[in-house]
This record gives C-alpha cells, sequence and structure tokens, in this order.
C-alpha cells in the first residue's frame, strides 16, 4: 500500500484543539481540553478527502515523537476506528478515526496492522475519544476496529458508501 500524506493539526501532548481555516488558510485554535487532557500522539487530517462530518478524514500518527501544527508527513495505514458520533439534537455521523504510523519511525517500524500494537493502547485510543467527545457534548462511539487494507480501501471510497 502506497504512504499517505498527512497533516497535523494538534500536536502530541496538546491540550488545545487546532483546525485548519481553508479561509484563513491557516490554523486556528478551536478549543481547549479539560484539565489533564492531551492529545496522546499527534492528530491531523488526510488531505484530499472527506469524512461524515464534511471535514478530511481524521488521523492519529503513532510515533515516539511528537511534531507540530502543520507539519505534513508520510505514513502508513494500520487500521481504523470506524465510529459514529453524535451532537445533542442533530443525527449520528460517520466520523471515522484512522491510525497510521510515519515512514520515520524507528521505534515502530516493523508495525503494519493494527494489531501488532499492544491491546491496551488501542483501548487507551478508544477511550481518549469516547472521552474527548463527552467533554464536547458528544456520543463517540467504535463500531469496529478495522486493520491496515480495510482502512486503506475506506480512505478513498465516497462518505455514503463506507
Amino acid at each position: 500500500m502506497d504512504p499517505v500524506t498527512v497533516i497535523i493539526e494538534t500536536p502530541k501532548n496538546s491540550q488545545v484543539k487546532f483546525d485548519y481555516d481553508p479561509g484563513l488558510q491557516c490554523f486556528k485554535l478551536k478549543k481547549i481540553l479539560p484539565a489533564g487532557m492531551v492529545f496522546p500522539f499527534d492528530f491531523g487530517y488526510i488531505p484530499g478527502t472527506k469524512g461524515g462530518d464534511g471535514d478530511p478524514l481524521d488521523i492519529i500518527v503513532i510515533a515516539e515523537f511528537g511534531t507540530f501544527t502543520g507539519c505534513a508527513m508520510d505514513c502508513r495505514i494500520i487500521g481504523a476506528m470506524l465510529a459514529e458520533q453524535k451532537e445533542k439534537g442533530s443525527k449520528k455521523i460517520r466520523n471515522d478515526r484512522f491510525l497510521a504510523i510515519p515512514l520515520q519511525s524507528m521505534m515502530f517500524k516493523d508495525v503494519h496492522e493494527l494489531s501488532q500494537l499492544p491491546k491496551e493502547l488501542t483501548r487507551q485510543l478508544q477511550d481518549f475519544f469516547i472521552n474527548y467527545n463527552k467533554a464536547a457534548l458528544k456520543d463517540f462511539k467504535v463500531l469496529r476496529i478495522v486493520g491496515s487494507k480495510k482502512a486503506y480501501s475506506l480512505i478513498n471510497k465516497p462518505v455514503n458508501s463506507r
């Protein structure tokens, strides 16, 4: 599978969430996470894609290092958390979280499937997204976890066929 270019919006260990604003052509502060909560890894998006929420597909980049807002890097997709999200007073939407490893990672250089990571790490990532959304008064439910081939195929599918 070909690498996927990822743009980081929110760096690892950040307590603030950034979003890219196409109108301003820069990254804009979106919110501050509750005390004690930080992003466990770099979080960003896959340019040229569109998720169920209308934004580019979300991706978390698992690495031994953190980068910075606006950093572009090539990654290999190792899996995805297929998920539904619901804001109060609105309908459920798909808002999957893709997982990737940077091609430059040394610690995770042999990881090609999400199943190769410790199960506890996968559980903690699910818990992070559930709690992150709960703090924003949204329900987030992981429907299932998929491997690299399925995840990679979903990146190129239209939103309504996922």
